[in-house]
């Protein structure tokens, strides 16, 4: 069974900047995480323009449920990434 397709989400940013790492640590030494555009949009809706998440969901064109599930799997990434060292990448969603 194929499980089922996902949605258009509607992504309003387009960050300049897609990569962060931890200063005075070469890139071949880092590990790293991925952060989907999607998930920084959440991320960016949720906590920076502070929106409730249904408005936030809103504008995403996804459920309050959906995008509750993004935003816990980018604040996980991040939270990882910063307790631990890691190269942050923001990558584009196919």
């Amino acid at each position: 069974m194929l499980p089922r397709p996902r949605c258009c989400r509607r992504i309003a940013f387009t960050p300049r900047v897609v990569y962060y790492k931890p200063r005075g640590v070469p890139l071949r030494e880092l590990d790293e995480v991925s952060i989907t555009s999607d998930e920084l949009e959440a991320l960016r809706l949720a906590d920076f323009l502070e929106l409730e998440q249904i408005k936030a969901a809103e504008q995403m064109g996804i459920s309050q449920p959906t995008l509750n599930r993004i935003l816990t799997a980018a604040r996980k990434k991040i939270a990882d990434a910063l307790v631990n060292g890691k190269a942050i990448r923001i990558e584009e969603v196919k």
